[in-house]
């Protein structure tokens, strides 16, 4: 069945026309979009800008992750599986510890023909474009990294004719919330069993960010595109994201001080779900108790 479904994904690849295409009538988007972490979200380990970093002893043929705050590594063993490397290597600590979800340096053997075909999902959120297998069954992306046809869809025929293609900032917050989700897990469905109280969930913004009263209420008006411009680097500045919460809320109502305190970092505060990395909780709302991963009330 997953042969099938390479198959049927080879079609597609003369659908895609690649960025440098895309380039030629949208540089400024192009330029700002290649300094993001999106676009250098995989590569090849020794080509990684982070490269002179990892110790060579221990980084594997794919690197996975910008490095804003890790990198895993991921090789082919045979023809037959591929590894996830045991240790990833941390932008906090700038040195190798645990990949996430791991419990020994060992790695995590996936079986490339897996019914789940878990490894070819990895590099297809990675990449963009259809993955296909090579000779040696060997993962080959269309064009590594999250570029300009990952959220815009294939572009061959845009770039011949002009035929409209698809703009996410278009699409109502819902959908948006969807398409985003395709890579970043889609929000809860009616019934989902989510455990809200496992911190390493917070790392899937969509099912938080769709669980929050400002997203529920906003009519629309609120969407990953809100707070993300899609061709510029993720903004690491509170008060950024401070100022478009203003947008909404110019006299928030307080009943304790909040002098010299961010409205995100109370309302969407960091979770550190493990050693070296911090997520912020996109379900926005009111924290007390120093409990940051349920709200104990939504405003």
């Amino acid at each position: 069945m997953l042969l099938s479904l390479l198959w049927l994904a080879l079609p597609a690849a003369g659908q895609y026309a690649g960025s440098q295409v895309c380039r030629r009538c949208h540089a400024a988007e192009f330029a700002g979009h290649a300094g993001t972490g999106h676009a250098r979200s995989l590569s090849k380990a020794a080509e990684h800008r982070l490269a002179a970093s990892f110790p060579a002893a221990l980084a594997g043929e794919w690197a996975f992750g910008a490095g804003a705050q890790a990198v895993t590594f991921v090789s082919q063993l045979d023809e037959d599986a591929y590894l996830e490397h045991g240790l990833s290597w941390y932008a906090a600590a700038k040195s190798m510890a645990l990949t996430p979800g791991h419990r020994t340096p060992a790695g995590e053997r996936y079986r490339t023909f897996d019914p789940g075909a878990a490894i070819l999902r990895c590099f297809q959120c990675h990449s963009t474009g259809p993955v296909r297998l090579a000779a040696g069954f060997k993962v080959e992306p269309s064009e590594s990294g999250v570029q300009c046809e990952a959220c815009h869809g294939p572009g061959a025929d845009h770039a011949r004719s002009l035929q409209p293609i698809r703009n996410p900032k278009r699409l109502p917050a819902a959908e948006l919330n969807q398409l985003c989700g395709g890579c970043h897990r889609k929000p809860a469905a009616a019934g989902d069993d989510t455990d809200w109280t496992n911190p390493w969930n917070t790392r899937h913004q969509p099912p938080y960010l769709a669980r929050s009263a400002c997203f529920q209420r906003s009519r629309g008006a609120l969407s990953c595109l809100t707070c993300h411009p899609p061709h510029a680097p993720i903004a690491r500045n509170a008060a950024v994201y401070d100022r478009t919460c203003s947008g909404c809320h110019a006299t928030p109502r307080h009943r304790t001080p909040v002098a010299g305190r961010s409205c995100v970092g109370c309302h969407m505060p960091a979770v550190e779900p493990g050693p070296h990395l911090r997520f912020a909780n996109h379900w926005i709302g009111v924290y007390t108790g120093g409990r940051p991963l349920q709200p104990s009330a939504r405003r």
